[in-house]
């Protein structure tokens, strides 16, 4: 009964280590995946003049997906390093000599596997799905409308390769001065237009600009003669032809769990279907692969016998085998997409390990009940 106090803080030690860890490496790998996979959104903010705030936006969408992909192997890399330093500064040693057993040293490692494992699926079944489409929705958006976010004063946009819009003064309240548009859009017609003023306006088709008391200039491809036309209102798309009023297609990362279980032969492609189940499977196994990485990073630290001196072999046979069953993961999801017979084959794969790890670390202790009775509860 006196031990139970002591326990209780070293449970909430060994938590507040590891969860502190696992935030800091997740937020940092997070971070830098984001900064590399955003480059290719860089060319829209210095080449589109894109503002830096829709970059963010549209940026960040991407983040939950990041986070739900590298979670479980952060959890490993934060477990094996966090009781490889306790290890090495012999914390764990004077633990097991006061009679804390390895169930007891490992419970708050599992404690942050159960948390992990509860924020994947969280993140799996629900905000990464619903992050991909507001991403799509958003990157579609900006595609088909980008000439009400690109038009700035004193800047030749380049709407298309074929569209060309200069403005020379913007108000705030959208009325555009000196507009000149290159529109080369009709190879047979390639116009130049002129106008003192006009506005943008959102219809169905995509924006269009209107423009007020102007002209057309057009080059007869025939005869050369330069054909003037001069307007008091004209309105000009802003969207390539065939482009304005698309529908987007739904990709699978932003469909629900039930959609991808039971695909819908009219909204989906019967030779997807097969993609589409394992899709769903691997939102349900990937957090489950939390546990078998933790527990391999356990087995590492806490089986076998101390070491004065460490050692680096059990660390780097961990990491080994926790590549390879990332690299297993790999190979059965693309094998069950050519033959669904293996999908439950993903299961084993993410819960087997660990608890064989499980039976390796903790069997002995469970099966001495003597050493359970004495040693279990500290």
């Amino acid at each position: 009964m006196t031990l139970l106090p002591r326990i209780s803080r070293i449970d909430r030690y060994l938590f507040r280590q590891l969860l502190l860890a696992l935030v800091a490496v997740t937020g940092g790998l997070v971070a830098l995946i984001w900064l590399t996979q955003s480059l290719r959104f860089v060319e829209l903010v210095v080449n589109r003049g894109l503002s830096f705030g829709v970059f963010l936006r549209l940026t960040g969408l991407l983040i939950p997906g990041f986070v739900a992909v590298i979670l479980p192997i952060t959890c490993f890399v934060v477990v094996q390093v966090v009781y490889q330093r306790l290890a090495g500064d012999r914390e764990l040693t004077v633990m097991g000599a006061a009679g804390v057993s390895p169930v007891a040293q490992a419970r708050p490692a599992l404690a942050i596997a159960v948390l992990a494992i509860g924020v994947g699926f969280a993140l799996t079944l629900w905000l990464v799905p619903n992050s991909a489409g507001a991403f799509r929705a958003y990157q579609f958006e900006i595609r088909n409308q980008i000439a009400a976010f690109l038009l700035q004063e004193g800047v030749f946009t380049q709407i298309s390769d074929d569209l060309v819009v200069y403005v020379r003064q913007r108000d705030q309240d959208g009325t555009l001065h000196g507009i000149l548009v290159d529109d080369g859009r009709d190879k047979a017609h390639h116009a130049t237009v002129l106008a003192e003023t006009g506005r943008l306006l959102d219809s169905p088709d995509g924006p269009r600009v209107l423009l007020e008391n102007g002209s057309r200039e057009e080059i007869d491809p025939q005869t050369g003669r330069l054909n003037l036309l001069t307007f008091k209102q004209n309105t000009i798309a802003l969207t390539e032809p065939g482009r304005a009023g698309t529908t987007r297609l739904r990709d699978m990362g932003e469909m629900g769990l039930h959609e991808l279980l039971y695909p819908d032969p009219n909204t989906a492609n019967p030779r997807d279907f097969n993609r589409m189940r394992v899709e769903a499977h691997k939102r349900l196994v990937l957090p489950l692969s939390t546990f078998s990485y933790v527990m391999v990073a356990l087995v590492a630290v806490l089986a076998g016998a101390f070491r004065r001196h460490g050692s680096m072999i059990r660390p780097f046979v961990a990491i080994v085998a926790v590549v390879g069953l990332v690299a297993l993961g790999l190979a059965l999801d693309s094998l069950s997409v050519r033959q669904p017979g293996f999908i439950p084959l993903m299961y084993v794969r993410a819960v087997l390990p660990g608890l064989l790890c499980a039976g390796w670390l903790f069997g002995p202790v469970l099966l001495d009940r003597s050493g359970w009775a004495v040693r279990g509860e500290t």
